[in-house]
């Protein structure tokens, strides 16, 4: 039986727009996505670097591109957080064990607060126990520690602890620990349409 659920939030919550980053990247000279630039993203996602150390190093890759272009290249990833699905969120909160675990950086956290407003992300993360994002915990999916940390530190039991991540390399890795799992299909599937998957 589930007792608690663990969340990703991009493309569960959050619609994302990855092609809107790899075109304003590109307006600024970044044909490809290189080594170089996913290092660097993953460094700053654990939150091992700063925010202008990551934005000066991804210049360093473009046309000499302005840091505020880069930045806006950069956020150009988030589009709109459906309101129906705070409202589902919320329904089942008074149901579950709810809890936020998502690999993201300050940049986007604070351009996400920023377009939504006080009220709206105050609402969201109110229905969580708790939230971990990556940059604060210096640990990301699809990692085991980091699943760990979670359940350890909450008490939870892997088998009673349902994870949903659209990202099947991260699902899998929670999958491997016993953890229930769905793997969101982004443009098929909806977090409002978890009961329909009869998992929980």
């Amino acid at each position: 039986m589930i007792n608690a659920i663990i969340f990703d939030f991009g493309d569960v919550f959050i619609n994302l727009d990855k092609q809107a980053t790899m075109d304003g990247l590109k307006d600024l000279g970044i044909s490809h996505w290189n080594e170089d630039l996913d290092q660097l993203n993953i460094q700053y996602e654990i939150g091992a670097i700063s925010g202008d150390d990551f934005l000066n190093g991804i210049q360093k890759h473009t046309d000499n591109a302005s840091i505020e272009d880069i930045r806006e290249a950069w956020n150009s990833i988030l589009a709109d957080f459906p309101l129906y699905r705070l409202e589902f969120l919320q329904m089942l909160s008074s149901k579950y064990r709810l809890f936020l675990l998502s690999n993201t950086d300050a940049i986007h956290i604070d351009t996400f607060e920023q377009k939504t407003g006080t009220s709206f992300y105050s609402d969201f993360y109110q229905c969580f126990e708790k939230i971990y994002f990556s940059f604060e915990i210096g640990m990301r999916k699809p990692n085991p520690e980091v699943y760990n940390f979670v359940l350890d530190q909450n008490g939870l039991q892997a088998k009673h602890t349902l994870f949903i991540d659209d990202k099947k390399e991260n699902t899998d890795a929670a999958l491997a620990l016993g953890l229930p799992v769905w793997n969101l299909q982004v443009g098929e599937e909806d977090v409002v349409d978890l009961f329909d998957k009869k998992i929980i």
